[in-house]
């Protein structure tokens, strides 16, 4: 390889004492290709074995802990002792080549959808009006709905959920999890002031819920797990909706966050580059304010449109993240991160070609999302 990118290959041991490889994360990525009933395919395991072998750590695609949570069609599921036959697969898939593989727990809430859930009940902090336009589900785009307000007793149910799924998880033979605190699903709507609007004990700015959660899965880890077991958490720094989470309740957030048993924290950006929006740190690098909160008491996976080698070590030489997540550049090309390492990061495929099914080697399902226009890839034509 060449020497430039010898820092993106070096080990990093987190805070639990493993030692990651490398420096490249496979991102959980929606693939819409597990069963019907939330079980594991085949085609799923061919996917994610291709798109683990080189990386240091490998997530799975969201996992919905619930049957209420579930957010898009083909999503696993981690809702059931029924479901560790076949996350025991995957676990045997994304370990085979030395990648530490975690499985991403999720409620979707209420971006969960009504034709995915049973009864067409979907819940979320407070009651809200939503109109779905799934990413990766283009045939449920216009559909209107209600999301109701969560009871108490519910969202204990749900907190105990997550718990179960980190039991099956760690039963699965995975080596972690990571929590899905972004994208505007459940854990990340109770951080919202736009999702969260409750006046009780479950209001955005305690920031009960988020916490609980990480309680619970931390618990059900020390009973079941070793101590080697990894613990992340994903979040999302800002939202556009107002009033939305801002830069400021972030910064609130991660001071506590980084005093919980936590292995590392995973920001969700659309661009590793990207600026806050607006407040108190308008135009300043996320990134770089992020990392400068955290201050060296957890590694840092950063994200977001990087389709090359170059954009890689540019987003690595920050200095401001530990960890680069491959997402839609490893969707393109599973051979990412190998072509850097064998000295032919020119020949990376950083462009979705329409006319070649056989170029990017994705799930039948997966393939025809992009082909549509889903996922925002770089295209050909």
């Amino acid at each position: 390889m060449e020497k430039k990118y010898e820092g993106l290959f070096q080990p990093l041991t987190l805070p639990n004492k493993v030692t990651l490889k490398n420096r490249f994360v496979l991102a959980p990525m929606t693939h819409v290709s597990s069963h019907d009933d939330g079980t594991i395919s085949d085609v799923e395991l061919e996917y994610i074995e291709k798109r683990s072998k080189d990386v240091g750590l490998s997530i799975s695609a969201a996992s919905h802990v619930t049957p209420i949570g579930q957010a898009f069609t083909g999503q696993p599921s981690v809702a059931f002792d029924s479901d560790i036959d076949g996350l025991k697969k995957l676990a045997q898939a994304m370990k085979k080549n030395g990648a530490q593989a975690l499985v991403q727990i999720h409620h979707g809430g209420a971006k969960s959808l009504p034709s995915l859930t049973p009864n067409g009940d979907v819940v979320a902090p407070s009651e809200i009006h939503m109109q779905a336009q799934p990413p990766h589900n283009p045939s449920k785009v216009d559909e209107d709905y209600h999301g109701r307000e969560i009871t108490v007793d519910e969202i204990n149910e749900t907190i105990k959920a997550f718990g179960e799924a980190t039991r099956r998880v760690i039963e699965s033979g995975f080596d972690g999890i990571e929590i899905h605190g972004a994208n505007h699903y459940l854990i990340h709507q109770f951080v919202s002031p736009y999702y969260n609007r409750r006046t009780d004990e479950w209001k955005y700015d305690d920031f009960k819920f988020p916490l609980a959660v990480i309680d619970e899965v931390v618990s059900v880890a020390k009973e079941y797990a070793n101590e080697d077991f990894i613990i992340g958490y994903r979040f999302s720094p800002e939202e556009a909706e107002s009033p939305g989470i801002s830069m400021e309740l972030t910064k609130e957030l991660l001071e506590i966050l980084v005093q919980k048993p936590l292995d590392y924290l995973h920001v969700s950006l659309g661009d590793i580059h990207s600026k806050t929006r607006e407040g108190k740190y308008s135009g300043e690098s996320r990134l770089h304010l992020l990392h400068e909160w955290i201050g060296g008491k957890l590694p840092l996976i950063g994200i977001g449109s990087i389709y090359t080698a170059e954009d890689a070590l540019r987003g690595f030489e920050t200095g401001d993240t530990e960890l680069i997540a491959l997402g839609r550049g490893i969707l393109l090309d599973h051979d990412f991160v190998g072509k850097i390492k064998d000295g032919r990061a020119d020949e990376i495929t950083s462009e979705f070609d329409p006319d070649r099914a056989d170029l990017h080697e994705l799930p039948e399902r997966l393939w025809h999302q992009l082909n549509d226009g889903h996922y925002g890839v770089p295209r050909t034509k």
